[in-house]
């Protein structure tokens, strides 16, 4: 009978539901991946991208923890006897030595999390990295990541394990970023100033997320304050920025406006040499959000970017190029268990390139234009059950341009390069589900993929007869608003957590990428110009199935996170360019294009610590990358570009009181695998070179020491000042390694058939020197 009692008595206990928001105290916005940690279950939660939480509480007392890194920690006992809405302001934390005493509560995200081969990082975690030229930078850091590849020095362009550069799907508040570089991919178009934090998926992947093979870069912008008007910036030796925010109606709504501008072409007029004193070489970029909260329910999202390089050569020969986005997002709570996202996104980018020279003159623009409706869900089925689903449309229109020549005193020429339309569909569901007491985490999903073509376009048939040079054999003109190639791809997504317990886990993922639209490259490094194609009846849609497992293990109370990953890709559907291939301006690119498989497969060790006046991380990457294609190097396999065996990275930072602190970064890779020639031939009158197998040879290996001191004078008074600064200085290169981007080679003019190699590096050391302030 007591027995039946207590049993009744435990099936009748009332479960509620605790949400609410976490903010930060300074400035009123939204904090993402807060961790809410209740010791009476031993557990809790993370707050979402809009700084929200739900968790469903038995009846009782409970007291809730709140932690984030750089914030103080937040306690509040709360008596659970109906549905409450518990909304916090976290204050700043001044000194990270602080946060040593809140870690413990962390409760081992990193192991507790399903995920891996993930890397959320804050912006405060950025700046304490060296800058290269006094300008810290989003792409530069997360090349320091295990399984991340730079594509070399003065370079933004990146690689994620075996990957292409334009196989990263590049966010910037849900919108696509095209070409993510400013200033020839020496800086990158994320305004630090305007960056909130950003998420890298390597693995994992979320089916809301598709349109590319390798990884997401997900950038979010900072909101705007909506307690107080703030002026921040920075001057450097080439740029400079502003930013400005506040509130447009207190603790309801805010706005956030920067921009920035390099301003290396006022050098150049010092100069003695007339054209350089004609030479123009800048870029600028403006930033944009505006957020309004209508109400407890309702949330809506304004933002913008715009930028533009600018690049001229003594008024002979130049180029540009930029990209623009939009988005608007409205955030929809309908419960305690349902809410949801509905978004309208624009992207556009596009580049110019002019030449005059005598009476020869010759233009060339090109555009791309990309708009994505999407809706995005959430539901909590029950406390073991948390189901999202969503669906979207992209309308793509990739236009090669039209190219303009013309001679003066002849008729000129004009070429409309076929343009590309097409629809992207996307419909998706995921469940993450608990099991076992939480002693496994599953996380499945599923997403379903539709590439449309539509007209008016034209599409050609090639005769491969020839497999070095494929002939037009038929030309297809599609009519306006006609369907034509349709693809369709299932994309199954899984990954688990088993904890083995609370200080270690075991992970494990498994993701399949289908890819529609894709970029053919002709250079050693990302180059602003490259072309975008999409699948077609000639170019079928590129596949990547990637498993990864992981072992995570936690020391010194959470304070020293390790992990070490193993993953295996395969890819299906890759293309290269031919021997000799010609893409630029090419109306018959994809005769120029060849279709085959690849592989990639490594072993990723990350050693970090984020707490203390001591932080900082240890990364190394042992990988290899492979491509086989017919009628490249022979059908033999061969090396990809981005083939890397060695990357070690290490990056640390120090407080040595509340005024000064130093940073170091260190990087050692080998070096990039290129074609080298191995001999000549005299063919029609003129030496040729004979090559080596595609890729068979190396650049030398890459490393590179940087360092960086940053002074922040009267910090005692921050609490009570409107006015705050701090100097950077920062060393690139310290013992000026020459690290080579890229080599060309060219017949020695005066020892006819003897080739001269030249390579393209940045010398070093650069010294570089910031003034930051902001009140």
């Amino acid at each position: 009978m007591l027995l039946l009692i207590t049993f009744q008595s435990f099936s009748e206990q009332q479960r509620y539901t605790l949400r609410g928001s976490v903010r930060d105290a300074s400035n009123g916005e939204y904090l993402t991946g807060v961790n809410i940690f209740i010791p009476e279950i031993d557990g809790g939660a993370v707050t979402d991208i809009d700084g929200k939480y739900s968790i469903r509480l038995n009846e009782g007392e409970y007291t809730l923890i709140f932690s984030f890194i750089g914030y103080q920690r937040f306690e509040r006992k709360i008596v659970m006897d109906t549905d409450k809405t518990l909304d916090v302001l976290l204050k700043n934390g001044g000194l990270r030595l602080s946060e040593v005493v809140v870690s413990a509560e962390r409760s081992g995200r990193n192991v507790e999390r399903a995920e891996m081969s993930t890397v959320t990082l804050s912006m405060e975690s950025i700046r304490n990295i060296p800058a290269f030229l006094g300008e810290v930078d989003v792409l530069r850091t997360i090349q320091l990541l295990p399984g991340v590849q730079s594509a070399g020095d003065g370079n933004t362009g990146f690689f994620v394990r075996g990957g292409n550069a334009d196989q990263n799907l590049v966010l910037l508040d849900d919108a696509l970023v095209f070409n993510a570089s400013h200033l020839f991919n020496f800086f990158s178009v994320f305004n630090p100033d305007a960056v909130k934090d950003i998420q890298l998926f390597k693995g994992g992947i979320m089916p809301e997320y598709g349109g590319r093979l390798s990884s997401v870069l997900d950038v979010r912008m900072k909101e705007g304050d909506m307690n107080q008007y703030k002026l921040s910036g920075g001057v450097g030796l080439i740029s400079s920025r502003l930013t400005v925010e506040g509130p447009i109606q207190h603790g309801r709504s805010a706005f956030l406006f920067s921009g920035r501008r390099t301003y290396a072409d006022l050098f150049l007029k010092l100069s003695s040499d007339e054209a350089q004193r004609e030479t123009q070489l800048f870029f600028y970029d403006f930033n944009g959000k505006m957020n309004y909260v209508l109400n407890d329910q309702n949330r809506l999202f304004f933002s913008g970017y715009y930028g533009k390089d600018a690049t001229l050569f003594s008024e002979l020969f130049g180029f540009d190029w930029g990209n623009a986005t939009s988005s608007m997002r409205w955030n929809r709570i309908y419960n305690d268990r349902m809410f949801s996202d509905f978004s309208i996104l624009y992207s556009n980018y596009q580049f110019n390139i002019a030449g005059d020279i005598g009476p020869a003159s010759f233009r060339w623009q090109s555009f791309l234009h990309n708009v994505n409706l999407k809706a995005d869900f959430n539901y909590i089925f029950n406390d073991n059950n948390r189901f999202s689903f969503g669906l979207q449309s992209i309308y793509h229109n990739l236009d090669p341009g039209t190219i303009v020549a013309r001679i003066e005193g002849a008729t000129g020429a004009e070429f409309d390069l076929s343009a590309t339309n097409a629809l992207e569909h996307g419909i998706y569901f995921n469940n993450e589900q608990s099991l076992f007491n939480d002693r496994l985490l599953l996380v499945y999903g599923l997403r379903n993929s539709v590439f449309q073509l539509i007209g008016p376009g034209t599409q050609y048939v090639f005769g491969k007869t020839n497999p070095l040079q494929w002939e037009v054999t038929d030309t297809l003109q599609l009519e306006r608003g006609t369907f034509y190639d349709e693809f369709i791809n299932w994309e199954p997504r899984i990954s688990f957590r088993y904890k083995i317990n609370d200080r270690s886990s075991f992970k494990g993922s498994y993701n399949r990428m289908v890819q529609y639209i894709q970029q053919a490259q002709s250079a050693q490094s990302v180059a602003p110009y490259d072309v975008w194609y999409s699948a077609s009846n000639n170019i079928p849609p590129q596949i990547a199935d990637q498993v990864a497992l992981g072992y995570f293990r936690n020391f010194l109370d959470d304070r020293i996170e390790t992990s070490v990953e193993v993953y295996y890709k395969d890819l299906e559907n890759v293309s290269d360019i031919v021997d000799n291939g010609d893409i630029l301006g090419n109306e018959f690119l994809e005769g120029q294009l060849r279709i085959g498989k690849g592989w990639a497969y490594g072993a990723e060790f990350l050693v970090q610590k984020q707490t203390g006046r001591i932080n900082g991380f240890v990364g190394y990457t042992w990988a290899v990358a492979k491509r086989q294609i017919d009628d490249i190097n022979e059908g033999n396999a061969y090396f990809a570009p981005n083939d890397r065996r060695h990357d070690l990275s290490m990056s640390g930072s120090y407080d040595i009181n509340k005024t000064w602190n130093v940073g170091m970064s260190f990087i050692y890779a080998t070096g990039t695998a290129i074609t080298l020639p191995v001999g000549k031939m005299f063919y029609q009158g003129a030496f040729a070179p004979i090559y080596s197998d595609r890729n068979s040879g190396r650049l030398p290996d890459y490393h590179r020491l940087d360092l960086s001191v940053t002074f922040t004078p009267n910090i005692r008074d921050r609490d009570r000042r409107r006015f705050e600064s701090s100097w950077n200085f920062s060393l690139f290169n310290v013992y000026g390694r020459v690290n080579p981007i890229s080599v060309s080679f060219a017949e020695n003019a005066d020892r006819p058939g003897v080739p001269n190699s030249s390579f393209f590096y940045i010398p070093g050391p650069i010294p570089a020197i910031t003034w930051n302030f902001n009140f």
